[in-house]
């Protein structure tokens, strides 16, 4: 090949890198899409959001329809249960190059399975929750219940900020349904670690109607961010899954529910739950 034939290919193929990789996203630029209509440009600062993304329910490579709709409502504070580290990744650059929106991460896994999360078997990836959040995160804790019930599950925390102020968010998930027993030791493990803040958030899939022994001790110190729902069987609460009941909380202690969300979503069998917060 003589030199201004390669010359000429190198040329051709640079532009077809460009064409195929778009422009630089190194100062963090959007790369590809416009946020969907209506949605913030920056995270909401009192916005928060629970969501069991459900990994590998139906089917992998839906990031990018995960993270365009945790976009359309830019929480502060998202909580991700049944998440896969490598999944969140994912989310997490396609919410920043592509929508311009930057969170922090931390993850509280709970097992490393290689047929749930790929990798290589030598090195599976981790699953369980994790929590994304525009400010800076401290005091990371993440800790398996001693009873998970046919699973491994557990609880994550981190000290954050939600509508200007430090607070502490809790992420769990809790054993899987017709395992009352045991999510019965669960709550009760959770309640003893949240009782000690007065401001406090928590999130997460609990596996368990509003009604339910088990979360009588969340009721006991929270409140929920649906403002008309509670332990009461007669409560009209919001259900947050395929199968219409409420599995999904965001539980409140120093702060208030200005208004709660539920959308349904193609991406999870369980619906996306946001709401805007104000300090108590």
């Amino acid at each position: 090949m003589t030199v201004t034939g390669a010359r000429a290919l190198a040329g051709a193929l640079i532009v077809a890198c460009v064409l195929l990789v778009g422009p630089s996203a190194s100062n963090g630029a959007h790369i590809a899409g416009p946020l969907p209509a209506g949605a913030p440009e920056e995270a909401v600062p009192n916005r928060v959001m629970t969501w069991n993304i459900c990994n590998p329910c139906k089917g992998s490579g839906q990031n990018a329809g995960r993270a365009a709709e945790i976009a359309a409502y830019a929480p502060q504070v998202i909580g991700l249960q049944e998440a896969c580290v490598g999944d969140v990744e994912r989310i997490r650059d396609h919410l920043q190059y592509r929508y311009g929106l930057v969170y922090h991460v931390k993850y509280g896994s709970v097992l490393r399975n290689w047929s749930r999360c790929g990798g290589v078997p030598w090195r599976p990836g981790g699953f369980g929750q994790a929590i994304l959040s525009a400010a800076p995160m401290t005091g990371h804790v993440n800790v398996e219940y001693p009873d998970g019930g046919s699973e491994d599950r557990g609880y994550m925390a981190v000290t954050t900020l939600v509508d200007g102020r430090p607070v502490r968010v809790f992420n769990t998930h809790l054993a899987q349904r017709r395992q009352e027993s045991v999510r019965m030791k669960q709550t009760g493990v959770l309640a003893k670690a949240v009782a000690q803040y007065d401001r406090t958030i928590v999130l997460g899939d609990f596996n368990a109607v509003p009604e339910s022994a088990e979360l009588d001790g969340m009721w006991d110190l929270f409140t929920d961010a649906d403002p008309s729902c509670g332990p009461s069987t007669d409560g009209p609460c919001e259900p947050t899954t395929d199968w219409r009941s409420k599995f999904d909380y965001i539980f409140l202690r120093g702060f208030t529910s200005l208004a709660q969300d539920v959308h349904l979503t193609p991406y999870s069998d369980h619906d996306l739950v946001q709401a805007d917060l104000r300090r108590a």
